[in-house]
This record gives structure tokens, C-alpha cells and sequence, in this order.
């Protein structure tokens, strides 16, 4: 039994990780059967939860299901700072109201991949607002402007001679309070947080604590390559409907199957390296394995039974060039513009999505034929619309 649990560990301790931080600590507790505090804070700076913040959820059902406390905090007071771990300029500050309205669907989309029931949930607003010049000037003893500036995206702004505000200095001095509060044992995070979580450590220490340990995953590309952001309109979201989740996962480059396969999926390691030498040595169809990562994908967050369904759909739309027997139906009034219609359907995530599809000609009317070029476009008459290469609808006039 010792030993089971021991591989089990060594697999969350490395599958789709890209550093571990006090690993021996971590091993140690965690095959002795100690339970952990485990934390991943949350900023609800889109309405969605993409799969590139989901690796780390999934991550976080590992170790929850090795009976470990997950602890989610929604950061409602950092969101309005605005994290700029990942970003190439300032982000601008958010208000409580747009926070608020983000955040309103996270439990229910967190609550597709962990059980909510066993969560411990928190809002850093409720410590964060609470603390005093006093106590922010006593965190901040504990770093130097150089521990700042020597991050490579801070350090790139500043070399070009763009702005980097005193409010990003702060920042991650509040991720790293958070886990004073909640007594985190370990905390999850991509390896653009890395200088955030390490904060973590240093305030715990200072406040006489643990310090906890640190697994930093892997970041997934997104639908263009990039990483995947709901900056760029690049993401695959927890919320996608099936047949859009399992179109938008077919679109994906073939080389980042196996990460996705790792990251976004827990079939064992053991067979994603059969997939993954099968392709190497062109033993595995390509489009049949990409076929599977949609129907697993798709599989965690509508079952199985509604991944069949989206899968049948693919081949009947794109394999056998028809639509989908299922094909949403809208009614709209005439004259609406098309983004709005989208927008409001959830079918894209943003007007800059609607824009990059525009450009990329990835909207046509079936119809006529006819690609959409005209970002303003408005509906004038009933027709069918395909929508990048898996979703289709169909708008009826009032």
C-alpha cells in the first residue's frame, strides 16, 4: 500500500510539473499520510475559467482525492489590483463591480472538475481590505526593488522605457499574505507566478510558519499557439458547450497533443507514451488521436455521454461535410450586429475574439458561401453561419 501511494505521489509530482520547490518536504508529508493545506488562488479577471487555469484544478483533484484540503480563493480584492505576472505592459485596474460579475459562475465551474463540498473557499478581500500602511510597509521590508525588477517581464518593460506602476510592486506581496492567512502547506500555480508563490514563502517565514511548498505546472498553448489567455481569444473554457469544446480542441496544432494529453487529461502516463511513440514512429493516425483528446477532454465537463454526442457531430459536420443535427437556433431582431448576437450566446469570448475570427475569414454564412469581413456586420435576413471550423448556427429574424 506504502508503495502505491508512493508512485501515486511521484505521478502528481511530475506529470505536467515544471518545477517542485521543498520536493522532499512535499514527498515526505504527503506519503506519510499527513493532510496538506493545499492552496490555488483564483483572479476573476474574465468570466471564464480556461483549460490553461484547469491543469491546475485538475491538479488540485490529485491531491483531493488523496483525502488533502483544497483551499480556493477567489482573489476578489487582487483582481481589482491586477496581477501583471504574464504581461507584457500594465494591466489596467478592474472595478469591484466588474470583479464581482466575473466571478459569479467560478464555484459552478470549479465545481466540474473538484468536489465544492470538500473545498474550503475564500475571498482575500476579507483580510487584504483589513490591513494597515503599518502592515503592508512591514511586508514589503521583507523584498528589495531588485527582487522586483529582475523578473524578465518587468525587466524587458523597463528596458524598453515602459511604465511598471508602484501598484504591480505590491502585488505579489498580497499573494504571499494570502498564505500566511490560510496556513498554506503548499500552494499551485503556472511558472509565470513563480516570483508570486516564492513571496508566499518568504512572508511565512516572516511570520513564523512553514514555509510552503511550491509545484509550479506547465502552461498549455492555446488555439493560436500562444499561451492561452482570455486576453488573446485563444482559450478552450470550462463552460464551452460540448460540440464548441470538442471543435476548438480538433483545431489544436498536432505537436501540442501530448502536452494536452498530460495537462488536460488523466488517462495514465503509461499510455500517453504509447500515444505519444506511436505518432513519433507514425504507427497512430493523427486525427483519430487528436479525435481522443477531444472525447476526453470534453468527457471531464459534460460527460461521457455528451462527448459522444459532440463527437458524432465532428464527423457528421466535417468528416461527411454536413451540420449538425442539433444545430442551434437563435432568434434575433433584424439589424443586430452578429458580435452581439455571439457575445450573448457565449459562442466567442469577446469582441476581440469576433475581430481575429473576422480576419482570419473564420465566419461564413453557409448559405451564400459567403466569409464575413465586416467587424460591424449586422443580421438582415434568416441564415446559417459557421462559426471557426466547429460550430455552426442558425439566426432566424423576428
Amino acid at each position: 500500500m506504502k508503495e502505491e501511494n508512493s508512485k501515486k505521489v511521484d505521478e502528481i509530482l511530475t506529470r505536467g510539473v515544471d518545477e517542485v520547490i521543498g520536493v522532499e518536504d512535499l514527498k515526505k508529508d504527503l506519503i506519510s499520510g499527513k493532510t496538506l493545506r493545499i492552496k490555488l488562488g483564483v483572479d476573476p479577471t474574465s468570466p471564464n475559467i480556461h483549460l490553461g487555469r484547469a491543469t491546475q484544478f485538475l491538479k488540485l483533484r490529485d491531491f483531493q482525492e488523496l483525502g488533502h484540503k483544497i483551499i480556493f480563493i477567489i482573489g476578489d480584492f487582487t483582481g481589482v489590483i491586477g496581477d501583471t505576472s504574464d504581461k507584457e505592459s500594465e494591466r489596467p485596474m478592474l472595478t469591484s463591480k466588474e470583479v464581482k460579475q466575473n466571478m459569479k459562475n467560478y464555484f459552478k465551474q470549479v465545481g466540474k472538475i473538484l468536489n465544492m463540498r470538500k473545498v474550503e473557499k475564500k475571498y482575500n478581500s476579507k483580510w487584504l481590505k483589513k490591513l494597515t500602511y503599518q502592515d503592508i510597509t512591514e511586508q514589503a521590508d521583507q523584498f528589495s526593488v531588485a527582487d522586483f525588477i529582475a523578473r524578465e517581464n518587468i525587466k524587458k518593460r523597463l528596458d524598453s522605457g515602459k511604465r511598471v506602476s508602484l501598484r504591480e510592486v505590491l502585488y505579489p506581496l498580497m499573494q504571499g499574505y494570502d498564505s500566511v492567512v490560510v496556513k498554506a502547506d503548499m500552494e499551485l500555480g503556472g511558472t509565470d507566478q513563480r516570483f508570486n508563490i516564492l513571496a508566499g514563502r518568504k512572508l511565512q517565514e516572516h511570520f513564523r510558519q512553514k514555509p510552503q511548498g511550491i509545484i509550479m505546472l506547465d502552461l498549455i498553448e492555446g488555439l493560436d499557439g500562444r499561451k492561452m489567455s482570455s486576453s488573446w481569444g485563444n482559450t478552450i473554457n470550462v463552460a464551452d458547450e460540448p460540440n464548441d469544446m470538442y471543435g476548438k480542441v480538433m483545431s489544436l496544432k498536432d505537436d501540442l497533443m501530448v502536452k494536452y494529453f498530460v495537462s488536460s487529461t488523466r488517462i495514465s502516463m503509461d499510455e500517453v507514451r504509447e500515444i505519444e511513440n506511436g505518432l513519433k514512429n507514425n504507427s497512430l493516425n493523427p486525427r483519430d488521436i487528436k479525435m481522443r483528446l477531444a472525447k476526453e477532454i470534453t468527457t471531464i465537463y459534460h460527460g461521457e455521454k455528451e462527448a459522444i454526442k459532440a463527437e458524432e457531430n465532428f464527423i457528421q459536420t466535417f468528416q461527411k461535410r454536413g451540420t449538425p443535427e442539433d444545430i442551434e437556433i437563435i432568434k434575433v431582431d433584424r439589424g443586430s450586429p452578429l458580435v452581439d448576437v455571439l457575445l450573448k450566446n457565449k459562442i466567442i469570448s469577446s469582441k476581440n475574439d469576433f475581430r481575429r475570427l473576422v480576419k482570419e475569414g473564420a465566419i461564413k454564412n453557409t448559405d451564400n458561401g459567403e466569409k464575413i469581413t465586416d467587424p460591424d456586420f449586422k443580421i438582415s435576413e434568416n441564415s446559417t453561419f459557421k462559426i471557426g471550423k466547429k460550430r455552426f448556427l442558425k439566426i432566424v429574424v423576428k
